[in-house]
């Protein structure tokens, strides 16, 4: 693990495509989840990175309703949310009732990676049977189908509660649960087979299609772009970057990024409150 911001003896200045995930790597940390934002210097610094040539895209695992505007600040080639549940390949064409309708466009610029809203009810209403104290809920077209109040976590996402015998058909996204850390161990075993448990910011599992992740989405984007993995640098911090990282070209922890990303990072650079991304881009730049 290399820890700098000056490109390494022989390295082009940038990659062919940079792909970052926003919270805790390219937004500065707030007290609230609301409040977390993007500086000036980011969106200057990313700007001109996307002039010189250098196409950009966003790897979240936020929803539309508190991505979208962060895709609508940059100049982004690709935008893929929900941690990879919904990938959107030009971003341009798009607006918030489009990528939250369930409906995806005859071009096939949107593509959903998930599964049945009534097989996401099943593994609900059976973890709910085994352990009924349990938070949780689905995902689906940008609400929140919950058993709990879930402005404990996000004060301006829409949720609707449920005992989840009436969530509408749909393809869900994810499901979501926050387990209180003594149900961890008991949890774990519950995980039906046809899903992947990534877990965010250390506090909330996410079941997903297995294929619905951020390596799989920049892969796939690649593919459509005709860019090759070792063109492209990865920017990320928590545990669900890491695979992400692994398949780039160059994957860039944040300094303040989890001790196992720091871990398998080929580079680090500066944290997120200072601007790390930007400073990254700007030592290639010149």
């Amino acid at each position: 693990m290399t820890r700098t911001v000056n490109p390494p003896a022989g390295q082009s200045a940038l990659p062919d495509l940079i792909v970052a995930d926003l919270d805790g790597t390219v937004l500065h940390d707030a007290e609230v989840f609301e409040d977390r934002d993007i500086t000036r210097r980011s969106i200057d610094a990313i700007n001109r990175a996307h002039e010189a040539g250098c196409r950009f895209a966003i790897a979240t695992a936020r929803p539309v309703s508190t991505g979208l505007r962060f895709a609508e600040l940059l100049p982004v080639d690709a935008v893929i949310y929900l941690n990879g549940a919904l990938i959107d390949f030009d971003p341009a064409a798009s607006d918030f009732d489009m990528l939250t309708s369930g409906e995806l466009p005859e071009d096939g610029h949107l593509v959903k990676i998930g599964f049945p809203a009534s097989r996401a009810c099943e593994v609900c209403l059976d973890l709910l049977e085994r352990m009924p104290d349990l938070k949780l809920g689905i995902v689906m077209d940008d609400v929140r189908y919950t058993n709990f109040d879930v402005s404990v976590y996000w004060k301006t996402q829409t949720f609707r509660y449920t005992d989840f015998h009436d969530v509408p058909d749909g393809v869900a996204d994810k499901i979501t649960i926050f387990p209180a850390p003594d149900q961890w161990d008991a949890l774990r075993p519950l995980i039906p087979d046809d899903f992947e448990v990534s877990i965010s910011e250390g506090v909330m599992w996410m079941l997903m299609n297995p294929k619905a992740n951020k390596e799989y989405a920049m892969r796939v984007l690649c593919e459509r772009m005709g860019v090759p993995l070792a063109r492209t640098a990865a920017f990320g911090d928590d545990l669900i970057d890491i695979a992400m990282m692994r398949a780039a070209g160059r994957g860039v922890a944040v300094a303040n990024a989890n001790p196992q990303v720091l871990a398998v990072a080929d580079e680090v650079c500066p944290s997120n409150n200072e601007d790390g991304v930007a400073q990254w881009i700007e030592a290639r730049l010149g």
